[in-house]
């Protein structure tokens, strides 16, 4: 996968060192994890807070370079849980959970970045801060709460060209001089790369299609 990614970068004339693999681990079992692991990925990407523990618990202590990165929805109750074992959160979208953070992250002492999930589609089902509120909440999550906002993070609507979703992300991100950009997924990777990613979560193209959970968690 990682050789795709490169292929990609070099088509859209970037340097392939400035796109990193997240490697999509939700739901996946313990020998796919491992199998990743054991290929060098170090980066992961889960959805569910409490999952995440049970997954990932065991393993952090044997593996100092690892980086966990939150692209699911969090709910403001599980903001301290989220602190103490993501590094990065990539789904900040309102002014109650940049609150919920950052007492977390005074209560824990663990300072994970920060990015703004927004939502390009204005889809009223998606989570994600809509367009025109991403320069208050941004102020507000770096000069009143304190967090470490790095970036952006958006899902375009499925029914939809990905790409003009993917260009309007970057010229956000570069109006709010903003570095990093987490979008693309396995079916749009490259058109995101093409369009300035930093990060793409690749779940399906990398372990195959996910199994489905037993139930809520």
């Amino acid at each position: 996968m990682r050789a795709d990614i490169e292929a990609a970068a070099l088509a859209a004339e970037r340097d392939p060192a400035g796109v990193t693999l997240v490697a999509v681990s939700k739901t996946q079992e313990p020998d796919a994890i491992d199998a990743a692991l054991a290929t060098g990925q170090r980066v992961f990407g889960e959805n569910r807070v409490q999952e995440a523990q049970g997954r990932w618990g065991p393993r952090r202590a044997g593996l100092p370079h690892l980086q966990l990165r939150l692209i699911g929805p969090l709910q403001s109750n599980k903001a301290e849980d989220a602190v103490a074992l993501f590094d990065v959160i990539e789904t900040l979208d309102r002014a109650k959970m940049a609150r919920a953070l950052a007492d977390a992250i005074q209560k824990t002492g663990r300072d994970p970045t920060v990015l703004i999930q927004v939502n390009t589609g204005a889809e009223p089902q998606k989570a994600g801060v809509l367009v025109p509120d991403v320069a208050s909440l941004l102020a507000l999550a770096r000069h009143e709460y304190g967090l470490r906002v790095e970036g952006l993070m958006a899902i375009p609507p499925v029914d939809e060209a990905a790409a003009p979703h993917f260009r309007r992300l970057f010229q956000i991100a570069a109006n709010e001089g903003l570095s990093v950009l987490s979008m693309g997924m396995s079916n749009d990777y490259a058109a995101a790369i093409a369009e300035g990613a930093t990060h793409v979560r690749v779940g399906s193209a990398l372990f195959g299609e996910r199994k489905a959970l037993p139930g809520p968690l």
